[in-house]
């Protein structure tokens, strides 16, 4: 029998490098590099700092000194804010402690601005903060806890209208040209500004810089959306499939893990040694549930980011619908979708049922709306349009196995 396939489609926002650069040397003196820290927004994860870190680690900084810290968009949330604030202080003396650093850069997006300010608004722990970044979010009258502030703020809003001025008094404030909310996080530009603001010069390279396909190493957590606390008493299997059909190639996983626990910190894999020019398909299996799938394109370097997300019982997933005879999608990018922007699954451009498109969309569920066996691209579906971030496309897909 066909089964209902949930599949999550990850990593467009991969840059296309055209060449193999060697990699860089960091900029900058040695008491320049320090551990980054980075917050995220209103249901975001670790996934908007993944491109960062990339092109980080594409410059020559320690991979062992990349962090996010990720905390609850949910409502009502399983902490209070001075119960995050409290473990965000946590998890600074963790990275001090195992770098051995005498401070971090911090760094926040959007709703994480408000977190990362609340935080620094004690003088003890805004001692231990040598920078930080300000993206796209709070403005204030004052440089938050004293400490030197980089404020990126994107021009666009999600509606595509211009954003009235806003600034940090007495930080360094840039504004992205043409950019949008998640985009400023995520993209090469605004990594140019944040790196020149660590080490006071300009990176060797924006790009994100392939390394050798055999040196690839990826790892990360399954999370439940938009909790991001762990999956617990579930199995990962990745499998290598082919390219251009997405079939698996062998007839064992590549790897296996089995994930525990449901903290902040739980549903942890890898590393998996992977190979930067194949394709991989992961896959979620959980007692009860059908399985979920998950493709990204190529790792072209080394990712220790990679987040798959998942609904829990009553989540957003709920609401689509489910049979035997169709495919359920969720496609996600770190960049917002517009309207000249190409999507397409089974030769239709899904992004036709969004356009105009006037609001920040990086997530889209597709799926057979109704079970019906038809597709209608004249609107989006209501139930996930009216979610921040989000939309949703009534596309039939058949099913198939796996």
């Amino acid at each position: 029998m066909k089964s209902t396939r949930l599949i999550g489609i990850f990593a467009l926002i991969v840059v296309l490098v055209l060449s193999m650069l060697p990699l860089a040397t960091v900029a900058g003196t040695d008491d320049s590099i320090k551990p980054i820290i980075f917050v995220h927004g209103m249901a975001g994860s670790a996934q908007q700092f993944d491109s960062q870190a990339m092109r980080f680690a594409s410059n020559g900084w320690p991979v062992n000194y990349l962090f996010a810290f990720e905390w609850t968009a949910a409502f009502p949330s399983p902490e209070t804010a001075a119960e995050r604030t409290a473990r965000l202080d946590a998890f600074v003396d963790s990275v001090l402690a195992q770098t051995g650093a005498d401070k971090v850069y911090l760094m926040g997006h959007s709703a994480g601005t408000a977190v990362s300010f609340a935080y620094l608004a004690d003088p003890a722990r805004a001692a231990k903060v040598a920078k930080y970044v300000n993206i796209d979010g709070a403005t204030a009258a004052a440089l938050p806890g004293g400490v030197p502030t980089l404020a990126i703020w994107a021009e666009l809003a999600g509606t595509g209208a211009v954003n009235p001025p806003r600034a940090i008094v007495g930080a360094t404030n840039v504004l992205l040209p043409g950019q949008y909310h998640v985009q400023s996080a995520t993209s090469a530009e605004a990594f140019a500004a944040m790196y020149e603001f660590f080490t006071g010069q300009a990176p060797a390279t924006t790009d994100i810089i392939p390394e050798p396909p055999g040196q690839v190493r990826l790892a990360g957590r399954a999370v439940f959306f938009p909790a991001n606390q762990g999956v617990g008493d579930a199995t990962l299997e990745i499998w290598e499939i082919d390219d251009a059909t997405g079939a698996r190639k062998y007839s064992e996983p590549a790897a296996t893990y089995t994930l525990s626990g449901t903290g902040y910190y739980d549903g942890t894999w890898g590393p998996f040694e992977a190979n930067g020019l194949k394709h991989y398909e992961f896959v979620l299996l959980r007692e009860g549930f059908r399985p979920h799938h998950f493709y990204c394109e190529p790792f072209m370097r080394s990712d220790y980011f990679v987040r798959l997300q998942t609904s829990p019982v009553g989540g957003i997933g709920d609401h689509m619908d489910r049979s035997d005879n169709h495919s359920n999608m969720v496609v996600t990018r770190q960049k917002e979708l517009r309207d000249a922007d190409v999507l397409e699954m089974n030769g239709t451009n899904i992004v036709t049922a969004l356009a105009p498109i006037t609001k920040a969309i990086i997530g889209l569920f597709v799926y057979d709306d109704g079970a019906d066996g038809a597709s209608d691209l004249t609107q989006p579906i209501p139930y996930y349009h009216a979610i921040t971030f989000m939309s949703g496309v009534d596309l039939y897909m058949p099913a198939a196995d796996p």
